[in-house]
C-alpha cells in the first residue's frame, strides 16, 4: 500500500503455480537462501503501543483468513475422497474392532482423516476434527465462514459457534431444522462480534438451541449420555490427563468436591498449588475409595432456573418460533446449559422439588432474582422467605388486591462503609454468577466484590458501583499501572488496557445495547487466574 496525498494504491499478487525456489537455479558460494521474515521488514523494536495494537490486530485478522482457507482446502480435498470408495459391509474388512463409522463425516471416505494426516502432519484425531470443523463450516455455517474469511471473526469464537452448532442439522435422532441453526447462528455472530468469550459463546449458543426446541435438544443429550466414557491421554514430560464424559450436573458436582478437598489441605497448611493439590486428592479418591479417614465435603452447585425452562415446550418444529426464548430462558449448572428434563432430574436428585413446593437443598441456599422483562437486568434478589412476606403483604400503599404496579423490592441501598452487606454481595453474586474481567470463568463465590470506582476515592458502596472480580484481577485492577475499569448502573464493565484498547463485559442475561458492542473482535481472551481468593 503506498500512500500520498490522501490517497491509496493497493496492488494485489497473486501466483498461479506453488513457488518454486529451485527455480532459480543454484546457490552461489557463500550465500544462504532462505525465505524472508517478516522481521525483516518490520523492525517490532521500534515499535510504540499503537503499533504493537495494530500488528497484533492485522495478525489476527490474517490468521481469521488463513483459517477460513484451510477450511475450504480442507473441505475441498475431503469432497476428492467419497464414501463411495469405502468398502460395503458385505465386503470383507470393511470395519475393524473399535472402529467409530459415526466418526467419519457424511459422505467423506473413512480414511481421508488417516490421508489428511499425514499430508499436514498432524495426529489422526486432529485431522478428524478439522475435517468435521471444515465441512460444517463450508456446509452447514456459511455466514460464520465468510465472517471468518472477512477477519470479522477470529478461529477461537469460530471454532466455539462449530461445536455447539455443527451437525446439529444432520441428526436424524435430534433433527434441528436448518431454519433454527440459521437464526442461532445469526444471533451466534452477533455475540461474537459484541466480543462474548468464545466459552461462553458456546454455552449461549447450546442455550439457545435449547430454548427453541428442548426436546430434540434432551434427545440429544441421552444419547450423548449414552456415549460416555473415560480416557487417559498422554500430555508431555511424563504426564497425562484423565478425562471423563458425564452429564455436566454430575461433572460440576465432582470438580467441587476435589476442590473441597483441596482447599482443606491448604487450610492445613499444605503449600503446594491448590491446582496440584486438586488433582492429588482425585487420584486419592479413585484409587482409595476404601479410606474413610476423610472428613465429609459438601458439593456446591449454582443452579439457575429461570421459569420458563419448566413449562413444557412444542415438539417437532420445522420452523424458528417468533416468541422463540433467548438463550437466557435456559437453564444452567455453573455457567453450563442444561435442558428442562435434565434441570426436573436434577431437583429431584437434590431434592429441591418437593410437594411442599420448591425448597433449598440441604446445607443449600435458594435464591430468586427478578429481572427486568425488556433488559434482562435484575432488579432484585430475594430468599423464599422473603418474597413470600412480601406476597402476603402487598402493596404498602394500595394492599394485597390493587393492581397498582408500585415497586415493593428493588436492590440493595447503598450503605455509608467500605465492606458490602450480605445482601448487597448477594445481589452481585447473582447479577454477575463469574469474574467479570474478559475471559474469566473464576465463579462468583470465589471473588471478591470490588468497588470499580475506588472507596478512597470516593466510590459508593453500592450495587451500582461493586463487581465481581476474583483476586488476580482485583489485584491487577488496583496494583496494575494504565488499566482503567468503568461500570454502568446495569453492570455493564469496560475495561481499557494500558494500550488503549477496551474490552467489554456484560452480566448474564442483560441484553447489550448496540452502543457497546466492538468491532472486530480482540484476540484469544486473557487466561483465567490459576487461584482463587483467599490464594
Amino acid at each position: 500500500m503506498f500512500e500520498a496525498a490522501g490517497y491509496g494504491v493497493a496492488v494485489t499478487v497473486a501466483q498461479a503455480r506453488p513457488f518454486d525456489p529451485d527455480a532459480w537455479g543454484a546457490v552461489p558460494a557463500g550465500v544462504t537462501r532462505r525465505r524472508s521474515r517478516l522481521t525483516d521488514v518490520l523492525d517490532v523494536a521500534g515499535f510504540d503501543d499503537a503499533d504493537f495494537v495494530r500488528e497484533l490486530g492485522a495478525v489476527r485478522d490474517l490468521r481469521s483468513q488463513l483459517a477460513a482457507y484451510e477450511a475450504a482446502l480442507v473441505a475441498g480435498f475431503a469432497g476428492r475422497r467419497s464414501q463411495q470408495w469405502d468398502l460395503t459391509e458385505d465386503e470383507p474388512g470393511h470395519g475393524v474392532e473399535g472402529y467409530l463409522p459415526d466418526r467419519a463425516p457424511a459422505g467423506v471416505s473413512e480414511f481421508f482423516a488417516d490421508e489428511l494426516a499425514v499430508v499436514a502432519g498432524i495426529s489422526r484425531t486432529a485431522a478428524t476434527r478439522l475435517t468435521e470443523r471444515s465441512l460444517v463450516l463450508r456446509r452447514e455455517l456459511p455466514d460464520t465462514w465468510a465472517a471468518l474469511a472477512d477477519g470479522l471473526l477470529d478461529p477461537p469464537r469460530a471454532h466455539a459457534i462449530v461445536k455447539a452448532l455443527g451437525g446439529q442439522s444432520q441428526d436424524a435422532g435430534g433433527r434441528v431444522p436448518a431454519a433454527v441453526v440459521a437464526e442461532v447462528e445469526a444471533q451466534a455472530l452477533a455475540w461474537a462480534l459484541g466480543g462474548e468469550t468464545p466459552v461462553r459463546l458456546a454455552e449461549r449458543c447450546a442455550a439457545a438451541l435449547i430454548a427453541i426446541d428442548d426436546a430434540a435438544a434432551d434427545r440429544r443429550r441421552k444419547r450423548a449420555e449414552r456415549c460416555a466414557d473415560v480416557q487417559a491421554k498422554a500430555t508431555a514430560d511424563g504426564m497425562g490427563q484423565l478425562i471423563a464424559d458425564m452429564p455436566m450436573p454430575v461433572a460440576a458436582a465432582c470438580r467441587d468436591a476435589v476442590d473441597g478437598y483441596a482447599r482443606m489441605a491448604k487450610a492445613d497448611g499444605d503449600e503446594r498449588p491448590i491446582g496440584q493439590l486438586r488433582a492429588l486428592v482425585m487420584a486419592d479418591l479413585i484409587l482409595r475409595p476404601w479410606d474413610t479417614s476423610r472428613e465429609p465435603v459438601t458439593a456446591h452447585l449454582q443452579v439457575i432456573a429461570p421459569l420458563p425452562t419448566l413449562r413444557p415446550h412444542p415438539t417437532g418444529r420445522t420452523e424458528v418460533p417468533t416468541d422463540a426464548p433467548t438463550d437466557s430462558d435456559t437453564a444452567t449448572v455453573d455457567g453450563a446449559p442444561i435442558t428442562a428434563g435434565q434441570l426436573r432430574e436434577l431437583l429431584e436428585q437434590l431434592d429441591a422439588l418437593c410437594p411442599g413446593g420448591l425448597q433449598p437443598p440441604a446445607d443449600g441456599t435458594l435464591g430468586i432474582s427478578l429481572t427486568d422483562p425488556e433488559t434482562g437486568a435484575l432488579r432484585a434478589t430475594v430468599t423464599r422467605g422473603e418474597l413470600e412476606r412480601l406476597v402476603r403483604r402487598g402493596c404498602p400503599q394500595h394492599g394485597r388486591s390493587a393492581e397498582c404496579g408500585c415497586g415493593v423490592v428493588d436492590r440493595p441501598p447503598p450503605v455509608d462503609r467500605y465492606r458490602p452487606t450480605p445482601a448487597q454481595r448477594r445481589y452481585v453474586q447473582a447479577r454477575d454468577r463469574n469474574c467479570r474481567h474478559p475471559g474469566c470463568r473464576r465463579p462468583a463465590r470465589w471473588t471478591d466484590a470490588d468497588h470499580v470506582h475506588p472507596h478512597a476515592e470516593g466510590g459508593a458502596t453500592a450495587c451500582q458501583n461493586l463487581c465481581s472480580l476474583c483476586r488476580r484481577h482485583h489485584r491487577l485492577k488496583t496494583h496494575a499501572p494504565g488499566w482503567r475499569f468503568t461500570m454502568t448502573d446495569d453492570g455493564v464493565l469496560s475495561i481499557t488496557t494500558p494500550s488503549g484498547v477496551t474490552r467489554t463485559t456484560r452480566p448474564p442475561g442483560l441484553h447489550l445495547p448496540d452502543e457497546y458492542l466492538l468491532v472486530p473482535v480482540g484476540g484469544p481472551p486473557p487466561d483465567p487466574a490459576d487461584d482463587p481468593p483467599p490464594f
